[in-house]
């Protein structure tokens, strides 16, 4: 029991009140249950892989964004975790292609640009055509800072750059919003 709730609480987010519950609903379930958990836990490791492409996580290479006829191949949209491309994918507005990083720049955490799934976007802006490279990383400090970096290692010529807009929610009440969100909200404005 004791091995379980260690290994339950290596998982993120579960600390050791967390781990013990769940040992103990994993003790109490059904034999079937039990093993249906630890089959899909061994199905996960070993069908699931990055696409060598954009590192987003598939069972298939490259995935179906980057092997898809259909999809703009010259518009990249970088964001920092495959969780992301889902946000993205329920507006079904965008058409283009994905480059997942895997994090932000973080240097209180230790992460720098080396950590990062950035050297294979470099090459593949270098390698095929693209014609934009859209930043969608997190309005964080983190996201921010990946996204400074970025447009300083991307800039060249006939590459566009861009930076998804932030602001205020729809549904929201402009009094609520901090300077930031407000400040931001402004720069992103666009006429009417």
């Amino acid at each position: 029991m004791s091995r379980l709730i260690d290994e339950l609480k290596k998982l993120p987010g579960i600390g050791s009140k967390s781990a013990q519950r769940l040992a103990f609903y994993i003790l109490r379930s059904s034999d079937e249950d039990a093993e249906a958990l630890a089959a899909a836990v061994r199905d996960v490791k070993a069908n699931l892989r990055l696409c060598s492409t954009c590192n987003n996580i598939t069972d298939v290479d490259p995935c179906v964004y980057c092997s898809s006829a259909t999809r703009n191949q010259r518009l990249v949209c970088v964001v920092e975790e495959p969780t992301n491309i889902a946000a993205i994918e329920k507006t079904k507005h965008f058409n283009g292609v994905y480059h997942v990083l895997h994090g932000s720049i973080s240097p209180l955490h230790g992460i720098g640009p080396e950590q990062l799934r950035i050297a294979n976007l470099m090459r593949r802006v270098e390698g095929e055509q693209v014609d934009e490279v859209i930043i969608a990383t997190n309005p964080t400090v983190e996201g921010e800072a990946t996204a400074v970096y970025l447009s300083g290692q991307l800039r060249r010529p006939g590459l566009k750059v861009t930076r998804i807009a932030m602001g205020i929610p729809v549904g929201s009440d402009i009094e609520y919003a901090d300077e930031i969100t407000m400040l931001k909200a402004m720069e992103g404005r666009r006429e009417l």
